[in-house]
C-alpha cells in the first residue's frame, strides 16, 4: 500500500485549526499565547496513522496540547517555536493500539493467579499448581488458568484425581485457556456439591466417566456450580488487579480496551476508579447480559466520563461455548465427536427477549458466537429485531469471535451491518485442533478475516485476553503470517485469509475504535483526537513479517502524558 506524507502546514492555518480543534473537542475557551506555549512537539519520529478518511499516512512530527492532537506532519516546530520539544530519536510512532475484545479485570486477576499456560502435560500442570499452593499458604482457594489438553500427549480432559495427587487440603479450580471449562480437584467438587446425581444445567455439562461419576471437568454454564462457592473478590482485591492490568497493558502499547462482560459490581467499581482518576488505559465496557441487574444498569443510560477513560454503551451476550472444549454450537456434529453439536449458553427464546430489552435502551449488542449454529442464530436474531426496529441497525452491533461461519452466512454480516469482532491469535492457537474438531469443509468459513474485508466489513481486532496473551504485536503477527511465533506452519495456516500489515494495523486501531463508537476520538493521530500513542523499537511496516511479534514498546502516552 502506498504511503503518503502530510505536507507541512503554514503557521496561520495551523493556529486557526488548533483553535477550532480545542473549541470543538476540548470544550474549553480558545487558547491564548500562554496555552500555545504549553504545546508539545515530538520531532524525529517515523510515524504512521490512519485518518478517518481511510488514508494511511506517514509523519515525522506531532504537536499536541491539552491532551489532544493539534497536527501531524513534518518540521512542525517552525509553527510552534515556543513549544516543549522532544526528540523522538528516529523511533517508530503509532497511535495507541486498541484491543477490541478483552477481559480487563479478568486479566488483572489472572496476573495474580497461577498461570498454567503452554504446559506440555497434566502432570506438569498439577505440579506447578502444587508449587503455587505451597508458596501461598494464606490462600483458601487455589485458582489458576491456562491449561489446554490439546497440548498434552493424550489430548484428553484431565480428572480431579490428577490434581488430588498434588493438592488435597484446599480446593483447586483451574480455568481452561479459553475460559469455557474448569478443572477441579476433589475438595472443590465436594464444596460445590457435585456428585453422580448432580444434573448438568442448561448450556453446560458436568463431564462424567463411564460409571457415571463426575470427573472434575465442568463445561460452560456448569462452571457456575463451583464459582458460586468461591468467595467474591473484594474491592481491595479488585483495586490490586485493576492497577496490575493497567500497567501491564501500557507496557504492551495498548491504550484502549473493549471489556467483554462487566458485572454489576465491576460496573460500580470502574466508575469509582474514574472518579478517583485512577484509569491509565481507556475502557469501552460491555455489560454482562447474564447479570441479574442488567436492566438496572441499562436504565442509567450511557456512561462516558469527560476524559473518555470509561465508556459503557453496549451489552455482551453469551451465545455458545468454545471450540477447544467442544462447546461451540454447530449446525452438524463435531468431526471428532459425532454425538456432540456443542452448547447454547443462551436459548434462542431468551435471546429474543434480550435483544428487545437492550435495543429498548439503544445499547449496542455484542454477542459471543463461535460455532456456525451460534453465528446463524445471532444473525437471525439481529434480522428479526431490525425488522421492527430499523434504528437498531445503526448501533454498530457486533458478533464477538465470528469464528466458524457457514459460507452462506458471511454476506449477511454486511447486509445487516453487523461487525465481525475477531481475534487473530485464536487462529494460530486453534490451528492444531480446528480441523480435528470441525473437518476440512467447515474450515472454509473459519477465521475468515480477508473474506470479511473483501465484502466491505470492518474487522475489529483484539486478543480475548487472558484467553490469549494480550500483546497486540502477537496479534498483528498472527494476522499477517497465519503462523505461530515459531513460524509454523511454514506457508501459514489457511494463508489466503491472512491480512496485509496495513489491514491488520487498521483493525487494531481505527476500525477497533469504530467498533466502540470512538473513531472520532481514538484510533488515530489526527487533529482533535486524544494524543494516545506509542514509540516502538522497530518499523513494523518495513521488517520481515516474521519479526513483527518481537516488537518492543519503548514508551506509551495517553492523553499527551507519558504513562510507560
Amino acid at each position: 500500500m502506498k504511503l503518503f506524507t502530510v505536507k507541512t502546514l503554514v503557521k496561520p492555518l495551523l493556529i486557526a485549526l488548533s483553535i477550532i480543534s480545542i473549541n470543538v473537542f476540548c470544550q474549553t475557551p480558545s487558547p491564548d499565547s500562554t496555552s500555545i506555549k504549553q504545546s508539545t512537539v515530538i520531532n524525529n519520529v517515523k510515524g504512521y496513522t490512519y485518518l478517518n478518511s481511510g488514508e494511511l499516512i506517514e509523519f515525522s512530527s506531532i504537536v499536541f496540547e491539552n491532551g489532544k492532537v493539534v497536527a501531524t506532519g513534518a518540521n512542525l516546530l517552525k509553527s510552534y517555536p515556543d513549544a516543549q520539544v522532544i526528540d523522538g530519536q528516529g523511533k517508530t510512532m503509532l497511535p495507541g493500539l486498541v484491543d477490541g475484545h478483552g477481559h480487563f479485570l479478568g486479566l488483572g486477576f489472572n496476573l495474580l493467579q497461577v498461570d498454567v499456560r503452554d504446559i506440555s502435560s497434566k502432570q506438569k500442570t498439577a505440579f506447578k499448581v502444587a508449587q503455587y499452593a505451597k508458596q501461598n499458604p494464606e490462600l483458601n482457594w487455589i485458582k489458576g488458568r491456562g491449561w489446554n489438553q490439546v497440548l498434552w500427549p493424550s489430548k484428553k480432559f484431565p480428572t480431579a484425581k490428577d490434581l488430588d495427587e498434588y493438592v488435597v487440603d484446599r480446593p483447586v479450580v483451574l480455568s481452561r485457556v479459553d475460559g469455557h471449562a474448569v478443572w477441579l480437584n476433589s475438595k472443590a467438587m465436594v464444596l460445590a456439591g457435585i456428585t453422580r446425581n448432580t444434573i448438568s444445567p442448561d448450556g453446560g455439562e458436568i463431564v462424567k466417566d463411564s460409571t457415571g461419576e463426575p470427573t472434575g471437568i465442568l463445561i460452560d454454564n456448569a462452571e457456575n456450580l463451583v464459582w458460586e462457592k468461591v468467595p467474591k473478590q473484594t474491592d481491595d482485591e479488585r483495586l490490586v488487579a485493576f492497577n496490575k492490568v493497567n500497567q501491564h497493558l501500557l507496557s504492551l502499547g495498548i491504550t484502549s480496551v473493549h471489556d467483554a462482560g462487566i458485572d454489576h459490581d465491576s460496573y460500580h467499581f470502574l466508575q469509582d476508579q474514574v472518579k478517583a482518576d485512577n484509569f491509565k488505559v481507556r475502557v469501552y465496557g460491555m455489560l454482562a447480559a447474564t447479570d441479574p441487574k442488567l436492566v438496572d444498569m441499562l436504565k442509567h443510560g450511557y456512561i462516558n466520563d469527560v476524559n473518555d477513560m470509561l465508556s459503557i454503551r453496549s451489552v455482551k451476550i453469551y451465545g455458545d461455548g468454545a471450540l477447544g472444549s467442544r462447546g461451540a454450537a454447530m449446525l452438524s456434529p463435531y468431526h471428532d465427536d459425532p454425538k456432540n453439536m456443542g452448547l447454547l449458553l443462551t436459548k434462542p427464546e431468551r435471546l429474543r427477549t434480550l435483544f428487545k430489552t437492550i435495543f429498548d435502551y439503544d445499547f449496542q449488542i455484542n454477542i459471543h458466537a463461535i460455532g456456525d449454529r451460534a453465528n446463524r442464530i445471532a444473525l437471525d436474531e439481529f434480522e428479526f429485531a431490525f425488522n421492527s426496529r430499523p434504528k437498531a441497525q445503526t448501533l454498530r452491533n457486533r458478533i464477538e469471535h465470528a469464528q466458524v461461519i457457514n459460507l452462506d452466512d458471511i454476506p449477511r454480516f454486511k447486509t445487516l451491518n453487523v461487525l465481525p469482532s475477531m481475534q487473530p491469535t485464536h487462529a494460530t492457537s486453534d490451528k492444531n485442533m480446528a480441523q480435528d474438531r470441525i473437518g476440512k469443509e467447515r474450515l472454509k468459513g473459519a477465521y475468515a478475516w480477508q473474506t470479511f474485508l473483501k465484502q466491505g466489513s470492518k474487522v475489529i481486532a483484539g486478543s480475548d485476553f487472558p484467553v490469549e496473551l494480550a500483546n497486540p504485536f502477537f496479534g498483528l503477527h498472527a494476522a499477517v503470517t497465519r503462523q505461530g511465533r515459531d513460524n509454523q506452519p511454514e506457508s501459514g495456516w489457511i494463508k489466503e485469509e491472512s491480512l496485509t500489515i496495513e489491514q491488520a494495523f487498521k483493525a487494531f486501531t481505527l476500525d477497533a475504535a469504530y467498533g466502540g463508537h470512538q473513531d472520532k476520538i481514538l484510533g488515530g493521530l489526527e487533529q482533535g483526537k486524544w494524543a494516545d500513542f506509542i514509540l516502538i523499537d522497530q518499523d513494523i511496516f518495513n521488517i520481515d513479517v516474521q519479526d513483527i511479534w518481537k516488537t518492543k514498546v519503548v514508551e506509551t502516552w495517553v492523553a499527551g502524558k507519558k504513562q510507560h
